[in-house]
């Protein structure tokens, strides 16, 4: 595997379920975070092609085939999206991470295989879901439905397109729904990989378009008055602007947001396996994952053993070219987030922190966005660094007395979004798990489970996806009032 320098170029916009030109003349180019070069260029969504794929998705929903089709038939389109992932992954795990600097060593799972599980388990849920029910009302009989909620628009991050796509659009589109997915300047060209298997897999028209675009064109898809459904992925700041515009249309909203997890290390824990779970799930994405353990809480006790164990281990991770198969840290996917993990860096050395491993950029790489893995030791949960989710490779080490104050520094956080629990005691994990106020937990290991919600508590976020919960998200619920003594024949 070596970088990525052919130059991928589109010039059409995927509208309506065809290929075409956009209204417009914006281009996005997309700049390799390796070699600072432009690695691709495809159009600029323009408002006006927005009206377009909302207009189409709105006759899809109310007047095409796609909502009124038995649920065998959309499983049978969702299943052929689901296995054109699986013969195509590769092809999505070196884009992804020739875009946003996902070492290609993790990109084939993380990125690409875990996005194909992601339409699977939805087609699991999907077969299962209670969309009709009859229950005894008090005053008589009811039958309660859940019918699609409409349009959706689907806003993605660049961190994990493909994944956060897939946890949009397969719930979505199984439901009956139809879609708008818009996706980061940062990670377009997947996007385009996508937007052939859906049409080779037979959506209708109009069923899904795909619109690469800015922070400007997604808030006029949000409050877009043909929307009935926004699911965003993003930071907390995005989050709270998606909800104040879509709030202007009471267009119902679910948002996955922003992370600061706690890793808890009680003091019976393993220590080799301990660092083994948790060093790749800090590091994750090079640190750009809302679910990375990004606190790591070690016992007094034990503080400068573990100490200098997380900082060996993150320190041996070998940073370069993210097409390298044996790269295990690449760079940041774009200047302004390298000068943002600088700048915290420099923030916690103000603070009283101390930096165990790295804290610049790599000596080895003359250009790119890359900064060093880098683990502060020393650091009291007040600390910015400890409360402000970085997005990049910096990681907190901090000490606690006992279990109930790991407890609640874990808890001392705006966010709520993951987390977990390393001991000798599973049962002992568990009841932590039970006590610590986060939507996602693990208890000796670190997994994302797509057939159980995810989604957070606090600043991270509203609403689940993944599982029946998430899969609740994309419908509305109708009650049927029946007639006094009616049953069913």
């Amino acid at each position: 595997m070596t970088e990525r320098t052919e130059l991928v170029e589109h010039g059409q916009l995927f509208i309506g379920g065809e290929f075409t030109d956009p209204l417009g003349t914006g281009v996005i180019e997309v700049i390799s975070p390796h070699t600072e070069q432009v690695i691709g260029r495809v159009p600029h969504a323009s408002e006006g092609d927005v009206d377009r794929a909302v207009a189409a998705a709105r006759r899809a929903f109310d007047e095409g085939p796609w909502p009124r089709m038995g649920l065998d038939e959309r499983i049978a389109v969702i299943t052929r999206i689901k296995d054109a992932f699986a013969v195509r992954h590769e092809e999505f795990a070196r884009l992804i991470s020739a875009q946003n600097g996902t070492p290609y060593s993790s990109s084939v799972m993380v990125q690409a295989l875990a996005a194909m599980m992601v339409w699977d388990s939805a087609i699991t849920v999907a077969r299962d879901f209670p969309y009709e029910e009859r229950r005894d009302g008090v005053l008589g009989p009811l039958l309660v439905r859940r019918e699609p909620v409409g349009v959706v628009a689907a806003v993605v991050p660049w961190n994990v397109p493909q994944f956060t796509a897939a946890a949009k659009l397969a719930p979505a589109l199984l439901a009956g729904c139809t879609a708008v997915l818009k996706v980061s300047p940062e990670t377009p060209l997947d996007a385009y990989v996508l937007a052939e298997i859906a049409q080779e897999a037979g959506l209708p028209p109009g069923v899904l378009s795909i619109l690469p675009a800015d922070r400007e064109v997604s808030e006029y898809l949000v409050g877009h008055r043909d929307v009935d459904k926004v699911s965003f992925t993003g930071s907390v700041a995005a989050g709270r602007r998606v909800m104040e515009v879509a709030s202007r249309n009471l267009t119902r909203v679910t948002l996955e947001l922003g992370g600061k997890s706690a890793a808890i290390v009680l003091p019976d824990a393993d220590l080799e396996a301990a660092v083994a779970g948790i060093v790749p799930f800090a590091w994750m994405i090079n640190g750009q994952a809302c679910v990375a353990q990004t606190r790591i809480l070690a016992p007094r006790s034990r503080y400068d053993e573990m100490a200098e164990a997380f900082a060996a281990a993150a320190g041996a991770l070998r940073v370069g070219d993210p097409l390298d198969p044996t790269t295990e840290l690449g760079p940041l996917v774009a200047r302004r987030q390298q000068q943002r993990s600088l700048d915290y860096i420099k923030l916690g050395q103000e603070e009283g922190a101390k930096i165990l491993t790295g804290g610049n950029r790599p000596a080895a790489q003359e250009r790119g966005w890359y900064v060093e893995p880098t683990l502060f030791g020393s650091v009291d949960n007040s600390m910015r660094i400890a409360r402000e989710e970085i997005f990049g490779p910096v990681i907190c080490l901090i000490p606690y007395a006992d279990e109930a104050e790991a407890v609640r520094i874990a808890d001392d956080s705006p966010y709520g979004l993951s987390g977990s629990v390393w001991t000798a005691d599973t049962e002992r994990g568990i009841d932590v798990a039970r006590r610590v106020r986060t939507g996602t937990y693990s208890v000796n290991t670190f997994s994302l489970d797509m057939l159980g919600p995810f989604g957070g508590y606090k600043n991270s976020g509203l609403g689940r996806e993944f599982g029946p919960e998430g899969y609740g998200e994309f419908f509305e619920h109708k009650m049927i009032h029946l007639p006094a003594g009616y049953r069913e024949a």
